[in-house]
Parts: structure tokens; sequence; C-alpha cells
């Protein structure tokens, strides 16, 4: 098995993103392993005009995002694992991409349901964009 020093878990607050967080917090645990946990607020979908409306959507999105952060770090604490918090805002492929190689993670820790908030970019033409973007290893914890 492959050395895991630092991981890096992506959380998004949904039963899969947390299955994901208890994997990568045990795999942590049982590696004496760095861990850094970030939260993105991916607005790619919406339109590029702003205007009011998207003005507000941004705030709601971005304190929940946050919010998300949190929860995630506390978590974390709750089951003895001390994590750096990384807040993004962008595509999540290129936002997990650069923290990961900025950080030089050794594993990324994602969850994934087929209909979930990753499916959006796991599944069609970017499928394999995060894989072809970073040099660690990438578990995926699968539901569903």
């Amino acid at each position: 098995m492959a050395p895991f020093n630092r991981i890096l878990l992506c959380y998004d607050g949904t039963p899969e993103g947390q299955l994901a967080l208890r994997c990568g917090a045990a795999l942590a645990q049982q590696l004496h392993a760095e861990a850094h946990l970030l939260s993105i607020l991916d607005c790619s979908h919406w339109s590029s005009g702003f205007d009011v409306l998207s003005a507000m959507k941004f705030e709601v999105d971005e304190t929940a995002a946050r919010d998300t952060l949190r929860e995630g770090i506390d978590r974390l604490q709750s089951w003895g694992v001390a994590a750096t918090g990384h807040y993004s805002v962008g595509n999540a492929v290129d936002q997990i991409s650069r923290l990961a190689n900025s950080l030089k993670v050794d594993l990324i820790v994602i969850g994934h349901h087929p209909h979930g908030f990753f499916a959006r970019w796991w599944t069609g033409e970017n499928h394999a964009l995060l894989l072809n973007r970073v040099s660690c290893g990438v578990l995926f914890e699968v539901t569903g």
C-alpha cells in the first residue's frame, strides 16, 4: 500500500459526502496522516450575467458552503481528527485538482452517488478530468 501522508477530503454535506468523510477520517487516523477538508461553491452552472438575483443566490450558496465546511471540521474533530479547512469557489474539478496539487496530497477522498453533487462532473464529458489532473490516488466512496 502506498504511503498516504496527506489526505484531501472533499465534503458537500450529502449522505454520500458524510460517508466519505467518515472513511477519510478513519484513514487519516490509522495512517497518522495530515488531513485537509475542502468545501466548494460550484457556481459554474449560473448564468454569465450579473444581476441582483444572482448576487443574492451567490451569498446564500456561499453561506451554505461555508456552513458545510464548518460542519465537516466539527465532525472530524468529534472523531479525533484535526483537519485544515479550505473553502473554494468555482468548478469542482478545477478546485479539487488545484488544491490537491498545491498541497501535494497523496490521496483524495470523495463521496459519490450516481445522482448526487459530484455526479454532475463525474459523468458525461467530464468523467475523467479529475483523474487526468492529479498525480495522487482518488478514493470514491460510492453509494446507491
